[in-house]
């Protein structure tokens, strides 16, 4: 999906949709060495960026999110809606679709 957009700040998930920024996978190991991108497996963990308010249940009342902005969250490998601003690439999600929220 090719947006115009000119800052993700300016994005604002509705309902119950996460945006997610995919964290990157380290590109040099603990004894200095740089991998090649095509070694370095991407990872499943990402930081959640901006939460919608909600989705509603059947009696009209808001059903709260599970996450807030700023929570590192662990991500299915494919899925998701992939949104690309400038070279960074984010990816909107659905609650129910995280898998785990990381508590560190």
């Amino acid at each position: 999906m090719s947006t115009a957009l000119k800052s993700i700040k300016s994005l604002a998930p509705l309902l119950d949709r996460v945006l997610v920024q995919r964290i990157k996978a380290e590109t040099k190991t603990a004894g200095g060495i740089f991998l090649p991108e095509s070694a370095v497996k991407e990872l499943n963990e990402a930081k959640v960026l901006a939460v919608g308010p909600g989705a509603m249940d059947k009696e009209g009342k808001r059903i709260g999110m599970s996450v807030q902005a700023g929570d590192k969250v662990l991500i299915p490998q494919y899925g998701g809606s992939p949104i690309k601003v400038g070279d960074e690439e984010y990816s909107l999600f659905r609650d129910h679709e995280l898998l785990a929220k990381i508590n560190e």
